[in-house]
């Protein structure tokens, strides 16, 4: 099992869930319809490859204060997808953008999620921040599991991304809880873990990917992972 550096001296009162890539995933046959359409399909094991590329850039950008967010994300993604495919066209690379930032094309739930999430929410009061288009809680109902949170935080209503201050201090104020009592759970280290970190609260990356696997970070690597690590850190 991975180092997870989960050090709060008591369990937390509350957990945030990031959505994209830690709770729902993106729906690629839709949204890559455009490449088959020209014959190309990219299997898992090369769209992991450039997602940890991806985040080994971007990280980079917004440490020095160069990146924007989900949009630099997405276009340094599909930057390296469509030259690894042979296929630099910018036009096709908005078109796939402007897919990915849909919130209804992030459906895919893996097994069991409901369930673990519901096992969670014994033990901790739980809820979502979320950099959306204003309807990402509106997905986690459709795919069911809208139901398990207390508050859910987007960044569509709120105004503010991560890792701004103010969404996390808008999502703890929905749960009324202090940062040095909550932990937060997403995918990306400079959006997620420093956003988080730096307002006070703790944090631990899901990283399916592998990204952040030789970096000494806190991290799983799924869901039942998170659920054995929580148990086995707050007994």
């Amino acid at each position: 099992m991975p180092k997870t550096g989960l050090d709060m001296p008591s369990p937390p009162e509350v957990i945030l869930f990031d959505v994209g890539n830690t709770l729902l995933f993106p729906n690629w046959p839709h949204i890559l319809a455009p490449l088959r359409a020209r014959g190309v399909w990219p299997g898992p094991t090369e769209l992991q490859a450039i997602e940890r590329k991806t985040k080994r850039k971007f990280d980079q950008d917004m440490v020095k204060g160069h990146g924007k967010v989900d949009h630099s994300f997405w276009e340094t993604f599909y930057t390296y997808l469509l030259n690894s495919v042979g296929l630099p066209d910018a036009d096709l690379r908005q078109k796939l953008m402007q897919a990915t930032h849909t919130s209804a094309n992030w459906d895919i739930v893996q097994p069991d999620t409901r369930e673990i999430l519901q096992r969670i929410a014994q033990r901790f009061r739980i809820g979502v921040i979320s950099n959306a288009d204003g309807k990402i809680d509106e997905v986690l109902n459709v795919c069911g599991i809208g139901d398990c949170f207390l508050n859910i935080t987007d960044s569509g209503i709120v105004g503010h991304e991560k890792p701004h201050p103010a969404i996390f201090a808008a999502a703890l104020g929905k749960m009324k809880a202090p940062a040095e009592h909550a932990l937060y759970v997403g995918d990306v280290y400079s959006v997620d873990y420093i956003g988080a970190t730096k307002v006070g609260m703790q944090a631990i990356l899901m990283d399916l990917a592998g990204a952040y696997r030789d970096d000494g970070l806190p991290r799983v690597e799924s869901l039942p992972e998170l659920e054995m690590v929580l148990a086995q850190a707050y007994r």
